[in-house]
């Protein structure tokens, strides 16, 4: 990559809560790139640790940091909403405000390429419905290459990403068509084997049975049925860093967590034909499966449901 750092011109999303020194690597990336508008959602504090008010509001503080021509805009929860609702209504304010955003979490951060191929493919797939978001992940540790700068896949990562008021306006954080799609048994043709089915599957009804404290499935839900398509990058752009014992989900080290973020060459090779990589895509499940130490199936089926089962018995 060019060494000359350039400003971009799309909105900027931060999502943060109470990790200052974590969310300030991720600004830090930010800053450099200059964007025009600067968009910040935050969580408030818990009621149950006293210290977590003064933890939240110094993450807040960091816009206090922002010395470059920037319109900024908060949306800051007054108490704690967590992760899933505060994400997806921060998500909500979000696209009433801007038709685009590049979107980063507190503990993710860039690599600058990431900001480029962002902006880039936001304005070329602008219009196209095809396309429903660009990710700054690729989750093949090197395994499989391409000459192209990304393909287009169904799986869905968001550690940092972008989208469009358009693709956001699908998303349904109750996965409402659950149902019927489950009836339908609309997933038998869209996965090569039965294992990644139920793996999907059993996800989905977790979700819809509110049994899942996230948002984010629901976004894999919503860009699968509506046959959405996202950007993958040739080579990993982000780098976890949050995975720690005050995360909320992702507490324990795993090797999607060890990976780093690498520059991506200009000017990007666009792919000429605009299909999922299915080779690609069957590879990258199958080591999901493998990392998450997933049973084959059909134990898969059976093991998978029981665990969700079990955890809509520990929220009651």
């Amino acid at each position: 990559m060019n060494n000359i750092i350039k400003g971009i011109s799309c909105p900027v999303t931060m999502i943060i809560f109470n990790r200052y020194d974590k969310a300030k690597k991720v600004f830090e990336q930010v800053k450099l790139v200059k964007p025009p508008k600067l968009l910040i959602v935050a969580d408030g504090p818990r009621e149950s640790r006293p210290n977590e008010k003064e933890l939240c509001e110094k993450t807040r503080s960091i816009i206090s940091e922002i010395d470059w021509d920037c319109e900024v805009l908060t949306n800051f929860a007054e108490k704690n909403m967590g992760c899933k609702d505060r994400i997806a209504s921060g998500l909500n304010w979000v696209f009433s405000q801007v038709e685009e955003s590049i979107i980063l979490e507190d503990d993710c951060i860039p690599s600058l390429s990431f900001f480029y191929f962002c902006e880039e493919n936001l304005r070329k797939y602008k219009n196209d419905s095809r396309i429903m978001m660009i990710s700054g992940d690729n989750h093949l540790f090197g395994k499989k290459t391409i000459s192209d700068s990304y393909y287009f896949s169904r799986h869905v990562h968001i550690w940092g990403w972008a989208t469009w008021k358009r693709a956001w306006e699908k998303y349904d954080l109750s996965c409402s068509k659950w149902p019927e799609i489950q009836n339908k048994k609309l997933l038998k043709a869209y996965f090569s084997k039965k294992s990644y089915k139920y793996y999907w599957e059993a996800l989905f009804n977790a979700y819809h049975k509110n049994r899942v404290p996230s948002w984010d499935g629901a976004w894999v839900f919503a860009v699968m049925i509506n046959s959405g398509l996202s950007i993958v990058p040739k080579s990993n752009l982000i780098q976890n860093v949050g995975v720690d014992i005050d995360a909320t989900h992702t507490t324990k080290e795993n090797a999607y967590s060890r990976l780093k973020a690498s520059e991506l060459d200009f000017p990007l090779k666009h792919p000429e034909i605009i299909m999922e990589n299915r080779d690609f895509d069957d590879y990258e499940m199958k080591l999901r499966l493998k990392i998450e130490r997933r049973l084959p199936y059909p134990l898969c089926k059976w093991a998978s449901r029981l665990k969700w089962f079990i955890r809509g018995l520990r929220k009651k």
